[in-house]
């Protein structure tokens, strides 16, 4: 029976799965990978003894087949590793025992009787046991240049796609199998750690160095005899696998031949048909007929054969351009709620990059990075290679393929007309990779005419003129404090799961705040941005002109615009900007908005963990603004936009209260145990949560949490802090992600004035903002922009006549 092995294979795979999640907890990653890896390998195997009309497995086949097995279950750790700690010792016993076998199956192997079907499947249990290990050692080390290791065979592979006489046979090498084990051994001491970093890297530098010269050894030698007749390569186990006689040799021919073809053919289709919103991601939205494919098809066929080739090479570029360009609109309505817009986006390159570094670590961001890196480069050249196929097909059957687009064409306009559709808003009859284009030159041409119009908003400003004495003269004698909480969207207090725990924390906020005779009124603002870009919010509110893209504050903040800072400047605060992100100077902090001091992680004395992005605890920045400023005597009154950022994305790390006057250096955390930590938040495990898996109530959670704790931070500062003469301004810059927010979520964001002095709350008596913390449902929800006139208004010295 054929079947037997693959089936034993793969229940023995299944079971140690099972083990795993049993005993350490797998995640739904980890079974995931761990399951598609057993299938795989028992599908591979099963095919490949139905290539060499092998009926059973000899001795040493069963041997390979325990290593496969022993390789999907370190393939499901890694896989795991990406979202909580794994046991390293696991992990290496189980790729130990791997290696181990590997030089037990050759020794069976040269003693009993064996086949090419043990030769080539010895090599792909190598080959996969190596990708694996590379992938867990490029991430725990940082060094994504390991990735090479693994991928080093599999790009041997694919090269004999173009290049066919990189798929003849080549002769056994006893070298070639010392470099494969030496590969294993490498990998898994470094995974072990138990050994200097220096020498673990030197290890892997050396391993890649001899890999290197065994694949470039057969890469020249398959060159140099690409021109001669091929013969009948050596059975063995260390040999390339001969070919099958028998029935199957045409069958498989042509299969071999066709399955290429087809996956060429669904690469090049979901290029052109995949839509660009999640909301739209469904597999129905695949069953369309692409109008500019069949263009495509008809050209590159009534091409002469030298404009086809330069045809494919254009062709595959920009289909890879359109799939590029629909991924990030996928990504950034995930976490923006809008589509990627290149003209400004582009330049968020490197604040992204820095903010992943900020957020998962130096060594996971970096391989996070790397891995981008190298699928952009695969995409573009599997792409290219697709087209070239399928145009050499197509032009091969010229009188086939024009006819085939002919009535592909007709059924197009068929479709068209009667506006047929599997998915509410997308068409069968598509046009999606045309409309893609036409809407980014259009987005182009927007942005460029939108420069002369941001800046007549800009110039035109009625408060720039106002005099010191008429400005914010119901604030004289008081400090205000700006707070911006980070991600504190309308979800967190309206229609979520997790909004009760929200409200409650409010609501309890509000009684203590009354009780130390603080009275609050809240409501709504909508914010330019969505899940992200911060500053376009903190911008807004502050220069009372809408802010939503980065050339818009690019354009900004090199004018003159009167900004609530100018305000109290010019009104005799001292102003003050907090942000415990910065690690830098910050130019605009003294060009444009002109405060006095800007504080940073640099300068606060903090000498704690970080957690995650935040630098620092929302209660260490708030109890070192305490201390640098406002407990001062004899000073002039304060105003401080503060940055407060424990609830930015990943919500990973989030620190508990402890008591003020134990705040001290910060060094206090290193001590005390985070609230909450779970890489399940992470963006990297994101895509399955935004699918529909279960990471996404854990993400929602930790967000709640984060949240909780900055607003609670807050509540506590005036507590015990009770300066009568506080104003507390408390803000969200935006809503968080999708994930957490939900499709189509609105943009709008709470917002809180809390003060001691009853005439405070009286100046804004007629905004119809309600008492407490809480916005309630039937709240005013202003443009974020509006806010700067509506304050100054409200706390100005009106101009009398005459």
């Amino acid at each position: 029976m054929p079947e037997a092995g693959p089936l034993a294979g793969l229940l023995a795979q299944l079971l140690l799965i099972a083990a795993l999640a049993a005993t350490i907890g797998l995640d739904g990653a980890g079974r995931a990978v761990g399951i598609t890896c057993a299938v795989a390998l028992s599908a591979g195997l099963a095919r490949g003894m139905a290539y060499f009309g092998s009926e059973r497995l000899a001795p040493a086949d069963w041997i390979t087949l325990t290593r496969g097995t022993l390789a999907v279950g370190v393939a499901a750790l890694v896989a795991h590793s990406f979202g909580g700690p794994i046991p390293a010792t696991l992990l290496v016993s189980l790729a130990g025992a791997a290696l181990a076998l590997d030089a037990l199956d050759g020794w069976v192997a040269r003693r009993t009787q064996t086949g090419a079907l043990g030769a080539q499947f010895d090599g792909e249990v190598d080959a996969f046991l190596i990708l694996v290990l590379s992938v867990y050692v490029a991430r725990s080390t940082g060094a994504v240049w390991v990735l090479a290791i693994g991928a080093a065979r599999y790009v041997f592979l694919a090269a004999g796609w173009p290049l066919p006489w990189m798929r003849a046979s080549l002769p056994p090498r006893y070298w070639r199998k010392f470099v494969a084990a030496t590969q294993g051994i490498v990998l898994t001491t470094v995974a072990a750690d138990v050994l200097p970093a220096p020498v673990n890297y030197a290890a892997l530098g050396g391993a890649l160095i001899l890999l290197a010269e065994s694949f470039g050894h057969d890469v020249w030698w398959l060159r140099s005899n690409r021109h001669r007749a091929p013969g009948p390569p050596p059975a063995g186990r260390d040999s390339t696998p001969a070919t099958p006689a028998g029935p199957w040799r045409g069958r498989l021919r042509t299969g071999a031949a066709a399955a290429p073809t087809i996956l060429a053919l669904l690469f090049v289709w979901g290029a052109l048909v995949a839509p660009d919103q999640p909301v739209l991601l469904k597999p129905a939205a695949f069953v369309r007929l692409p109008l500019e494919g069949l263009l495509v098809l008809s050209l590159i066929v009534l091409a002469p054969p030298r404009v086809r080739r330069v045809l494919v090479w254009v062709v595959g570029a920009l289909l890879s351009l359109v799939v590029l360009l629909k991924v990030l609109d996928l990504g950034f309505f995930a976490a923006f709620d809008r589509p990627f817009d290149p003209y400004q986006d582009v330049s968020y390159a490197s604040t992204g990059a820095e903010t992943l570094r900020a957020s998962i670590g130096n060594a996971t961001g970096n391989l996070v990075i790397g891995v981008v890196l190298a699928l952009i480069a695969g995409l573009f050249v599997l792409m290219t290679l697709a087209v070239r196929r399928l145009s050499r097909i197509a032009a091969a059957n010229r009188g086939w393929s024009l006819r085939a687009a002919g009535a592909l064409g007709a059924a197009w306009v068929l479709l068209w007309l009667v506006g047929a559709n599997f998915v509410s808003h997308t068409p069968i009859a598509a046009t999606s990779a045309a409309t893609l284009a036409v809407d980014e030159v259009k987005a182009l041409r927007a942005d460029i005419h939108d420069h002369a119009t941001f800046a007549k908003e800009i110039n035109h400003d009625a408060l720039r003129a106002t005099p010191a004495n008429r400005l914010l003269t119901g604030l004289r004698g008081k400090d205000v404090l700006l707070a911006v909480v980070e991600s504190y969207g309308k979800v967190a207090v309206q229609g979520s799961s997790f909004s009760p725990q929200v409200d409650a924390l409010l609501d309890n906020g509000t009684k203590k705040l009354h009780a130390a005779g603080f009275s609050a009124r809240s409501a709504f603002l909508t914010s330019p941005t969505f899940g992200g870009i911060s500053w376009l919010a903190h911008s807004t509110l502050q220069s009372g002109v809408w802010v939503n893209s980065r050339r818009r504050y690019g354009q900004l903040i090199n004018t003159n615009r009167f900004t609530l800072s100018d305000a109290f400047k010019r009104a005799g605060w001292r102003t003050v900007d907090d942000v415990p992100s910065n690690d830098r100077a910050w130019a605009p902090g003294t060009t444009f908005y002109h405060y006095d001091k800007l504080y940073d992680r640099r300068n606060v004395g903090y000498k704690g963990p970080t957690f995650a992005y935040a630098s620092m605890p929302d209660q260490y920045v708030l109890g070192a603004l305490q201390r640098r400023e406002l407990s001062k005597r004899h000073r002039r009154p304060v105003f401080a936009e503060v940055d407060l950022v424990s609830s930015h994305t990943p919500w990973t790390r989030i620190p508990r209260m402890i008591p003020w006057n134990q705040l001290g250096d910060g060094s206090i955390f290193n001590r005390i145990p985070v609230a909450h930590t779970s890489k399940d938040s992470l963006s990297v495990n994101a895509a399955w949560a935004w699918l529909g898996g279960s990471g996404a109530s854990r993400i929602r959670a930790a967000y709640a949490q984060s949240i909780q704790y900055t607003l609670g931070s807050l509540v506590s500062f005036v507590q015990h802090y009770p300066d009568p003469n506080l104003v507390l301004v408390m803000y969200g810059d935006h809503q968080p992600w999708s994930i957490v927010s939900g499709q189509g979520a609105s943009h709008e964001v709470p917002i809180s004035i809390i003060a001691h002095d009853p005439s405070v709350l009286k100046r804004i008596g007629g905004w119809g903002w309600n008492a407490g913390l809480r916005p309630s449902p039937t709240a005013p929800v202003w443009k974020m922009s509006a806010f700067r006139d509506r304050f100054l208004g409200a706390f100005d010295t009106p101009a009398t006549n005459g």
